[in-house]
C-alpha cells in the first residue's frame, strides 16, 4: 500500500532561465560559423542541458510496503530510527555547515525543505538520510506511519 508519493519535478522558472540562457550562449558561440556548426552548438548546448533537467526532474519520492523509495534508492524503513521535518533554517544546516559527509543526502537546489531521518542500529553505513521535498511534514507522517513497528505497535493497542 503507497501512503506517500512525491513527483520532484524541476520549476517552470528553471526551465525558461536555464533555456533562455543557453540557446542565448549557443546563438553567440555561433556567429562567425557555418550552420553545421550553429547546429551542433545549438544541439549540445540547449537540448543536452534540457534533457539532464528533464532526467532531473523525472525522479520521486514514495513512501510504500515499508520502504521510502528516492530515486533508485531504497531504504527499508525497519533500519530508520528518528524521523524529522526540518524547516528552513534546519535544512540549511544540515546541507551545508552540520552535514556528515558519510550522509545520504537526495536533495536539490529548488527544493528548500528536508526530511532527516537517523539510521537505527550499531554502526549503520549511512548515518543518517536527507531527504529534500516540498511537502517535510506528510513524508515524515507517512515515514512513521509505514514503519513495521509503528504497525506491530498500532495492532498490540487495537
Amino acid at each position: 500500500m503507497r501512503n506517500y508519493r512525491e513527483h520532484l519535478g524541476v520549476p517552470v522558472l528553471w526551465w525558461v532561465l536555464g533555456l533562455t540562457t543557453t540557446a542565448t550562449f549557443a546563438w553567440l558561440t555561433w556567429a562567425g560559423f557555418n550552420l553545421l556548426t550553429g547546429v551542433i552548438l545549438f544541439v549540445v548546448l540547449v537540448i543536452g542541458p534540457a534533457v539532464g533537467l528533464a532526467v532531473w526532474g523525472r525522479s520521486a519520492i514514495e513512501v510504500s510496503n515499508g520502504e521510502l523509495r528516492a530515486g533508485r534508492h531504497t531504504l527499508p524503513l525497519a533500519l530508520a530510527g528518528q524521523v524529522q521535518a526540518l524547516d528552513l533554517k534546519q535544512t540549511e544546516q544540515m546541507r551545508g555547515p552540520m552535514a556528515d559527509p558519510a550522509a545520504f543526502m537526495w536533495v536539490r537546489p529548488y527544493l528548500r525543505l528536508a526530511v532527516y531521518i537517523e539510521m537505527a542500529g550499531e554502526a549503520p553505513e549511512r548515518p543518517y538520510w536527507l531527504i529534500g521535498t516540498r511537502h517535510p511534514a506528510e513524508l515524515a507522517q507517512a515515514i512513521d506511519r509505514s514503519r513495521p513497528q509503528y504497525r506491530a505497535d498500532d495492532t498490540s493497542m487495537a
